[in-house]
């Protein structure tokens, strides 16, 4: 059966089943970047994100007999909830693989549902060899999270939601990792709208897709560390990549930083909690990253599985990034009133000082002298330009960090 007719047969599937995600017209983002700007907001999804879809669908279009034995998975999170989710749904036993780095929260999540999961490899793709080995053993189906056309349908059904909702939507911008979702949502936007532009979004801690999409094949790539775990692929898919070369208009990639940024302004912005992966499309909107975009645009948020470690930092590099945060180490005379001279200072440049340590020990530092570091809540970057020359001005020896 061709991918658009799953697509639609999943629709009808899960009307009931999933959550019709909020099509959210921002007014803020529109006015600072210029275009009408909307967002799919699959980070309110049951489980957190559009995994959901993809599992669900591939699971009750299934025949029972294959389930009696329970599913097998692997997933760097989001996959995980939605299959252990689907899995209780139907009263069949799920088993999990999952990286060792595995965020903790998206770890208890997924046990929370009723799966077992298993904490192996250094990444998705370690992951998911060992879940393959296990499966052939077990006896067990196997979900794969994004290389199967029924999986990839599921994901399709955000498209149709978004063209009911905006049919003049010109732009649609989505995160890539394995491809399930950018698959699945571009048949569905090809048969429908041939028109819209598809821009598909990652990490470049993680470029698998970009250079599959270079050489219209499936490519391998090392990953690094990256905010957007949840796509964080190091060999997309076989059945994916050729539709993606086929049907998408374009990979662009974000830096980290961006991504942190794009956080924390749905934070400050939107109210909403989103992870790495799903931040990507704002990240690249912001930094421009897609040239000549015009017309109703689409950014979409897949999903809002981040852990309270991960916030924290991410709100820390994020206003690092974003130049609302300074820090500063500055050397003074050891004397009784020389720090209180300093916070006045500062004071004077209104700055905060959200953290202060005072070290007159170091094998650096000359007798009578002292470093001091400190931690400022500036207002950007010309914000900070103002306090180093201030600071500058009034004879104070720094150095920014």
């Amino acid at each position: 059966m061709p991918l658009t007719d799953l697509i639609y047969d999943a629709y009808d599937r899960l009307k009931k089943r999933v959550r019709r995600s909020e099509l959210i017209y921002s007014h803020y983002y529109t006015e600072q970047l210029g275009i009408p700007l909307y967002f799919k907001c699959e980070n309110l999804q049951r489980t957190g994100s559009f995994k959901i879809r993809g599992a669900l669908n591939f699971m009750t279009s299934q025949p029972r007999e294959k389930l009696v034995n329970g599913v097998i998975t692997a997933s760097a999170g989001n996959h995980a909830q939605g299959v252990a989710f689907s899995a209780d749904l139907l009263g069949v036993a799920a088993t999990v693989y999952m990286p060792e780095i595995t965020p903790p929260q998206k770890v208890q999540a997924t046990r929370d549902y009723g799966a077992e999961v298993v904490l192996t490899g250094r990444n998705f793709d370690e992951a998911c060899a060992a879940a393959l080995t296990a499966q052939k053993n077990s006896g067990a189906l196997f979900v794969h999270p994004f290389d199967d056309e029924l999986v990839m349908a599921g994901q399709g059904t955000i498209a149709l939601e978004i063209l009911e909702e905006l049919p003049e939507v010109r732009n649609l911008i989505i995160p890539v990792g394995g491809g399930g979702l950018i698959a699945g949502m571009a048949a569905a936007i090809r048969d429908k709208a041939p028109h819209v532009r598809i821009i598909g979004v990652e990490s470049v801690a993680a470029a698998s897709m970009s250079a599959s999409f270079a050489s219209l094949k499936p490519t391998e790539k090392p990953v690094s560390v990256t905010l957007a775990d949840g796509i964080a692929v190091k060999l997309p898919g076989s059945r994916t990549v050729p539709i993606i070369c086929d049907l998408v208009d374009e990979i662009v990639q974000v830096e980290e930083e961006e991504i942190a940024l794009a956080i924390v302004s749905l934070l400050e912005k939107t109210k909403m909690l989103v992870e790495g992966a799903g931040a990507v499309t704002l990240a690249a909107i912001q930094n421009r990253r897609i040239p000549e975009i015009e017309g109703k645009t689409v950014c979409l948020l897949s999903g809002g599985n981040i852990d309270v470690k991960t916030i924290s930092q991410v709100v820390e590099r994020g206003l690092i990034a974003g130049g609302r945060y300074l820090k500063l180490t500055i050397e003074l005379d050891d004397h009784p009133g020389a720090l209180a001279t300093l916070a006045e200072n500062i004071a004077a440049t209104r700055a905060n000082i959200f953290h202060i340590t005072h070290d007159r020990r170091s094998k650096t530092l000359a007798i009578g002298r002292t470093d001091v570091s400190l931690e400022l809540e500036t207002r950007g970057y010309e914000h900070i330009k103002e306090i180093v020359s201030y600071l500058e001005g009034k004879g104070y020896n720094l150095a920014v960090m």
